[in-house]
């Protein structure tokens, strides 16, 4: 029999305490959230001349693949530059998209709805629209649908007009997946897809990036761009470690 949420109280002037709470964890229930309402940032400016291509790149371009290892702003500059898009009224709506794919560990049956089984998964798109939202701002856009976290397989069968659409850790995606993905892209959207080849979790030779990467860089309305060690913003060490494991 389930255990129901049980609440003591010693008197009448000690708190009551809850050691079973009725309630689910998001990504949007955070310590820091009064402060992130606070102090979200409003412009983002990038921390060097490859991180200022790569804006640029997304500014004139519909479909732009940011490749590089992690911590140099790949993710957090195609959002930044989506919720630009979003509030300058150049877009409708924001619709991000990743592989759920753990990084070399199961975690194993996730309870709750479809939203609360990703959200272990796409906490880093939610930490990003954070800061560059708020917390309150967040809720409301994800709540009337201008924003959307979907995972991969549900974006088969969609067009995707007026969107400003981000695809995280592409890595993670078979070459069938990530054809499937850009071929979603529909009239007067912007399309950006990131991740980093070295840093796949699927089996030697199932990652697409790579081989999609080459062929688009042939097309001269597809913009490649390449950020190396060099532009990671990270701590000092991360850069480090990558030169050498």
């Amino acid at each position: 029999m389930a255990k129901r949420a049980t609440r003591v109280s010693v008197s009448k002037n000690e708190p009551v305490v809850t050691l079973y709470p009725e309630r689910t964890w998001s990504p949007l229930d955070d310590d820091q959230e009064q402060s992130r309402d606070q102090s979200y940032v409003r412009k983002v400016r990038p921390q060097n001349e490859n991180q200022r291509q790569l804006l640029r790149a997304i500014a004139d371009h519909n479909l732009t693949v940011a490749l590089g290892p992690a911590g140099t702003g790949k993710t957090y500059l195609a959002i930044s530059a989506a919720v630009e898009a979003f509030q300058e009224g150049r877009v409708a709506r924001i619709v991000l998209s990743r592989p759920a794919i753990e990084a070399g560990e199961s975690l194993g049956f996730l309870p709750g709805d479809m939203q609360e089984k990703m959200a272990p998964y796409l906490r880093p798109l939610y930490d990003a629209l954070s800061d560059r939202l708020g917390g309150k701002a967040l809720r409301a856009l994800l709540a009337d649908g201008s924003i959307e976290i979907a995972p991969i397989g549900f974006m088969r069968g969609r067009t995707l007009n007026n969107a400003f659409v981000v695809i995280d850790e592409a890595q993670n995606c078979t070459y069938g997946q990530i054809k499937m993905l850009l071929t979603r892209l529909g009239w007067h959207s912007t399309m950006v897809l990131t991740g980093d080849p070295d840093q796949t979790d699927l089996l030697p030779g199932l990652s697409g990036l790579s081989d999609i990467a080459a062929r688009l860089d042939a097309l001269p309305d597809v913009a490649v761009m390449t950020l190396t060690e060099r532009d990671i913003v990270r701590h000092p060490l991360v850069a480090s470690m990558l030169t050498v494991l």
